[in-house]
């Protein structure tokens, strides 16, 4: 797929490019980022480089994984990243992705994730005619939970050993958003349990 750009009331969602490399390494020492994500500890500029310069354009070429960098649409400042997984083999996806993210530390707490993750999810809907949007963070990390419930996941419980982090196996949260939580429609339908 070829890259996309989104915009919000105050935020500009684009690929990463290499004058990135700067502002995502730095927002990346921030130890709680590698606390509850994939991303390495300890982050190197070389991490960032191959994340930017490899990583999201392999994704963005082989319609499979799409990163956005975050930034304010007053000033230019990272946000932070953000990206969808694409579930299901090509070509014949499943129609389903997985929503995943990270916030620079100094740009918490004023909605800005939420509200990209609002354009990213619709984008999903529309874009890769998504029909569910998984989100998983290891249980305890209240921040994500936070984000995810502002966006409009439906918290379905907690998946026992489903992540691995640092060698360990932990419980993990998980949600789900439906296009017919915001009022869509989808191809597919659906008939929840019990109706």
């Amino acid at each position: 797929m070829e890259p996309t750009t989104l915009t919000t009331g105050r935020l500009h969602l684009r690929p990463l490019e290499a004058g990135d490399v700067d502002a995502v390494y730095a927002a990346c020492q921030d130890p709680e980022i590698p606390r509850w994500t994939t991303v390495p500890s300890p982050y190197t500029r070389d991490h960032a480089r191959d994340f930017i310069g490899r990583i999201c354009r392999e994704g963005w070429r082989d319609d499979s994984v799409y990163n956005f960098g975050v930034f304010t649409r007053d000033g230019g400042a990272l946000v932070g990243c953000m990206g969808l997984v694409r579930l299901g083999a090509l070509p014949a996806p499943d129609h389903q992705a997985e929503l995943g993210y990270w916030t620079v530390k100094e740009q918490r707490g004023k909605g800005y994730t939420a509200e990209a993750g609002r354009a990213v999810c619709a984008w999903g809907f529309e874009a890769l005619a998504a029909e569910r949007i998984e989100w998983y963070a290891e249980a305890g990390n209240e921040g994500s939970r936070a984000v995810a419930l502002r966006i409009g996941f439906v918290m379905e419980g907690t998946i026992r050993s489903k992540l691995v982090h640092e060698g360990t196996r932990r419980d993990a949260w998980s949600g789900s958003l439906l296009p017919s939580d915001w009022g869509r429609e989808q191809a597919t339908a659906y008939l929840p349990y019990g109706e």
